[in-house]
């Protein structure tokens, strides 16, 4: 139902691979954080089903509603019609800094950590000559990350906010994420 509602509203190739690659680090910090508290069965289904849906959906009103004044609110008030939970909406909405919503979940601190170090990530193994995130490192994204010029359009603040709200590491934290984004490559066109 996620990919349903995310197709419909996005065409684009490169913002569904975005949604993709962030719900691929999003759910791996989920099952962390689900093996942290002993969660099985049902239960860390339904955790991991929510980190999923949270993270392909997070951008999904943004080809129609790009500006700050709608995106995300335009999504999260779709997702509200349409049933989806408080908890998700709230994680969409603290991904955007300026909506001023508190991000005082895991899902929101991941989903806000995992959303533009995702797209760094992928702009690196983008200029790899195999364009494959399997040739990623992170002392490399470290490198790329002081270089403004490169991938100008990803707030390297927020990488590194993320990292600190997670209470993770900033070069584990880059790490984690290309190791999650290395077993989904083939999905993510990486």
């Amino acid at each position: 139902m996620a990919w349903a509602l995310l197709t419909e509203w996005t065409q684009g190739e490169s913002l569904r691979k975005h949604a993709l690659a962030v719900e691929t680090c999003v759910v791996a910090y989920g099952e962390a954080e689900a093996d942290r508290l002993g969660l099985g069965g049902p239960e860390r289904e339904a955790m991991l089903q929510l980190y999923s849906t949270t993270a392909l959906l997070h951008d999904f009103d943004y080809e129609r509603h790009p500006t700050p004044e709608e995106h995300p609110f335009v999504g999260v008030r779709e997702l509200e019609r349409l049933g989806w939970p408080l908890e998700m909406r709230r994680a969409i909405l603290g991904h955007a800094q300026y909506s001023g919503v508190p991000r005082d979940t895991h899902l929101a601190k991941a989903l806000f950590a995992c959303d533009e170090l995702a797209g760094f990530l992928t702009a690196c193994a983008l200029v790899k000559p195999s364009k494959s995130i399997a040739e990623v490192e992170a002392a490399s994204v470290r490198k790329k990350m002081k270089d403004k010029a490169f991938a100008r359009a990803i707030n390297r603040q927020d990488v590194i906010q993320g990292a600190e709200e997670l209470n993770a590491d900033l070069d584990q934290h880059i790490a984690f994420c290309i190791a999650a984004m290395r077993h989904n490559g083939t999905a993510l066109g990486l």
